[in-house]
């Protein structure tokens, strides 16, 4: 989630897969922004330590040439120690490319001599070199056609010491490894190690400081050329001014003023003769360094290093060198390398930004945490397949909130299910129980009903026990009425399912209703027909129950309201009541069988279970809403059964059975 990387890449050439970076071989130019930036060492750079060990250990001479930045990097070392070192290595000679340097500085000179109506880009950078190739290949052939500092010292001494001659470069750059490997100066430079692969070279050969006898360069020795690391030093050591008021000559280093600068240069906007580029702060910041002090102390060092050279060096063999050098092939071509991207449409971008929330401008924050300057970019890079959609941090955290949100409302529905379990597990449990209790009560309840009817028919009227036995044979009803609440409620019922007009259903259930003066009943059906296939004896089983709640509800009268209505796979009944209204402390308990707010002997606490059951026998669900505070509003209950129009494969249920989401708990006064 750490794409830093990708913000410092020039040019783009890292893709984001499974929030992972992942570097795209063919696109990168090697600049190693990527790993002097990355603080997780998450970027391996090919390591030419052991290739250079076994190059020192054949039998061909070998030349060690080390970049003029080295005195920002061995900032404890006399440059004659660190000379020592590197022949304690096993090098035959000890080189340095500032000489090179020299040798290009001279050549850029009289190419600007030669071609003032051209433009040209300095190619002593190998990443511009490389940028140019991939993803400006119309302008390739304004490239300088002159090899870099490095390639030029290469071939001065494979000319002054022979063709055998095996050359290592030792410098700042990672590109140089690339450039050692292309086409048109392939084999000039055998290896390049970084300064960092030079000090692990040092280790593995348990070469130190001390002990070592100091030694001075081989020629021949540099000049100005010292100062090419330096921004702007490649121009003084050519002796070219970047003349502000002619501007003929601009210099322009870092990875994003010289991304710019290109562009620019390509569209004419930016009209020069050369435009001298560094893709780093100067080749003193590049990424094979291991020195960490501040970007101008190690300029400082390397001034001092060349002005103290400057002072003690030969300047007549210096130009002698210089003439005869100069002879030498320093020119190459570059090779287009078009790595580029078709750019979506406008209308391929605007959909991936409203798929990340951004569809408004105002929306396109542009904060760069994706690790691309804008919001089009990102959109534009993951069109191209270089990033995704997640590593927009705003698109991110909108979507974890989204995802909170969720996870709330699957935990809020596990737990209704768990409830759910719960109740139907109580169910079970006193189905069980209920048919224990009525197979061991029915047989001598029977009796003793019979043997109470008989003696109350043979009491006479004016025998003073018979209001006894009346209270006798009232009780054993109403343990009857218990019992076969007890059988209803525990037995296996079978969905007889036929076509039914829910309409006419709850008609019928009015039909029934006792007459009250004090009770208003109103019937709102939405349509009719009302057709679904429905057991109708279980269904107006259930809507009786519900009405006699209702009732009971409403001591005092009010109004009582039946309605339906219905859906293309769905029908709905609502009992509704202007009661007293479900207390909150017992909302979550009338479903259990045998809970009742009725009095004693009123009900038996079965009414709503056996309901319930009914209803997810039916594969429906039964709701209500209810206010029993007269503060925040009318008081009342209203239940609504849903019942699924067409029947499912369902075929035996029993009514302790079926588990359910309860939406709210049921019921006025549990029956």
């Amino acid at each position: 989630m750490c794409f830093t990387c990708v913000r410092e890449c020039p040019a783009k050439a890292i893709r984001i897969v499974d929030q992972q970076a992942d570097v795209i071989a063919e696109r990168c130019i090697a600049c190693g922004n990527c790993v002097r930036v990355c603080s997780q060492d998450a970027k391996r750079v090919t390591s030419d330590v052991e290739p250079v060990e076994r190059l020192l250990a054949g039998d061909a001479p070998a030349a060690a040439i080390i970049a003029p930045s080295w005195p920002a990097e061995f900032t404890a070392l006399d440059y004659r120690a660190l000379v020592g070192m590197i022949r304690a290595l096993k090098f035959d000679y000890v080189c340095e490319v500032s000489f090179g340097a020299d040798l290009v500085a001279a050549k850029y000179r009289y190419l600007l001599e030669q071609h003032p109506d051209e433009r040209f880009i300095a190619t002593s950078c190998p990443a511009i070199v490389a940028y140019v190739e991939r993803y400006h290949p119309e302008i390739v052939g304004a490239l300088a056609p002159i090899v870099s500092p490095m390639i030029a010292s290469a071939r001065v001494l494979r000319q002054r010491y022979g063709e055998r001659l095996r050359v290592v470069f030792i410098g700042p750059c990672i590109a140089k490894k690339g450039e050692s490997a292309d086409d048109p100066v392939c084999g000039d430079v055998d290896a390049a190690l970084t300064f960092a692969e030079l000090r692990e070279l040092f280790s593995r050969r348990g070469v130190e400081p001390e002990g070592i006898q100091p030694s001075d360069f081989d020629p021949p020795f540099g000049g100005y050329g010292g100062l090419f690391p330096i921004s702007r030093g490649m121009l003084q050591a050519a002796q070219i001014e970047e003349d502000l008021a002619a501007g003929e000559v601009v210099a322009a280093d870092g990875h994003a003023e010289f991304v710019e600068a290109i562009r620019e240069f390509r569209s004419g906007d930016l009209d020069v003769q050369l435009l001298e580029c560094l893709c780093c702060n100067g080749c003193i910041s590049g990424p094979g360094f291991t020195e960490t002090a501040p970007l101008f102390r190690r300029r400082a060092n390397v001034s001092r290093y060349v002005r103290e050279r400057l002072a003690g060096i030969d300047r007549a063999q210096w130009k002698r060198d210089l003439a005869v050098y100069l002879q030498c092939d320093l020119s190459r071509s570059y090779l287009p390398n078009d790595q580029r991207v078709r750019t979506p449409s406008e209308e391929e971008i605007e959909r991936v930004l409203h798929r990340m929330g951004k569809r408004e401008l105002r929306d396109e924050l542009n904060c760069g945490a994706c690790g691309y300057e804008t919001c089009r970019e990102h959109a534009i890079a993951i069109l191209k397949g270089l990033a995704e959609s997640e590593m927009c941090l705003p698109y991110t955290i909108e979507e974890l909130r989204k995802a909170c949100g969720d996870l709330q409302l699957s935990n809020e529905q596990l737990a209704s299910t768990q409830e759910a379990l719960m109740q139907s597990e109580k169910l079970a449990s006193m189905g069980q129980l209920a048919a224990g209790i009525a197979h061991e009560v029915n047989n001598p309840l029977g009796t003793l009903l019979m043997l109470s009817h008989l003696l109350l028919d043979e009491t006479p009227a004016d025998d003073p026990h018979r209001e006894d036995l009346e209270l006798m044979v009232s009780e054993s009803n109403r343990c009857k009425k218990i019992v076969s609440g007890l059988l209803q409620f525990a037995r296996k019922n079978k969905v007889d399912a036929e076509a039914v007009d829910v309409c006419a259903l709850v008609d019928q259930v009015r039909r029934s209703l006792p007459a009250r003066n004090d009770l208003r009943v109103e019937i709102e059906h939405a349509t009719r027909p009302l057709l679904a296939e429905i057991d109708r004896d279980q269904i107006v089983q259930v809507v009786t129950n519900l009405v006699s709640n209702a009732v009971a509800a409403m001591p005092d009268g009010g109004a009582l309201t039946l309605g339906t209505c219905g859906a293309e796979d769905e029908v709905f009944v609502s009992v509704a009541d202007t009661g007293t209204g479900i207390a909150e402390d017992i909302r979550a308990k009338i479903f259990e069988p045998f809970f009742t707010t009725k009095r004693a002997g009123e009900g038996t606490g079965l009414g709503l279970s056996v309901s319930y059951g009914v209803v997810k026998m039916h594969h429906g669900d039964i709701r209500f809403e209810s206010n029993a505070d007269s503060h925040q509003g009318p008081t009342g209950t209203t239940f609504t059964v849903r019942l699924p129009r067409h029947r499912r494969a369902v075929a035996v249920s029993d009514t302790v059975s079926g588990v359910g989401q309860l939406s709210g708990v049921p019921a006025d006064t549990a029956d």
